[in-house]
């Protein structure tokens, strides 16, 4: 019996595929929202890309298909900081956003921690989501994206929410075994 001849998974320095994050990643982004909306369960439709947020542009807003609802979306290649969580906060209200998605290379602890703190204690009609994002290659294949939700709203947090909460319990389940 031979032993099974196995590749090497290894992460690709997200720079390497995008250079400048607005220019590369922000439109790459756009073109794939469809990748991060199965991440987090929400079947999302782009609306506008560097939308206009009084002298501030917003990286991608998006429509929540199933409600209705706009979605913000704030990206980052590097990890997350306080100049991007003061941003999603302030398109979130220009927007009413019914859910807010920030990704990023890492979520510090300090930014899940305030995202968490924030699904806890916002109301049940916005949803807070920190999803980190990776290239992952085998060998010496292309690389591929992976979305990995790390912050989601769940119904213990939110008490009263409708079906959709359930939903995003049972995605948030799933996605503590998954990874």
């Amino acid at each position: 019996m031979s032993t099974p001849q196995l590749g090497k998974l290894r992460n690709v320095e997200l720079r390497t595929i995008w250079p400048h994050e607005a220019a590369d990643f922000t439109p790459w982004l756009a073109e794939n929202i469809g990748e991060l909306g199965e991440a987090v369960g929400i079947e999302l439709e782009l609306t506008d890309m560097e939308a206009e947020c009084g002298d501030f542009s917003l990286d991608l807003l998006a429509k929540d298909l199933g409600t209705g609802r706009n979605v913000i979306i704030e990206n980052q290649l590097d990890a997350t900081d306080h100049d991007h969580l003061g941003k999603l906060l302030t398109y979130a209200s220009a927007y009413d956003a019914a859910a807010v998605i920030w990704v990023s290379r890492m979520i510090r602890d300090e930014h899940r921690q305030a995202l968490e703190w924030l699904n806890q204690r916002t109301d049940e009609g916005t949803d807070f989501f920190g999803v980190v994002v990776e290239a992952i290659q085998i060998d010496e294949s292309k690389p591929a994206t992976r979305f990995r939700p790390v912050v989601f709203p769940n119904e213990w947090q939110k008490e009263g929410k409708a079906s959709t909460a359930k939903a995003n319990t049972t995605r948030g389940e799933a996605y503590r075994q998954f990874f």
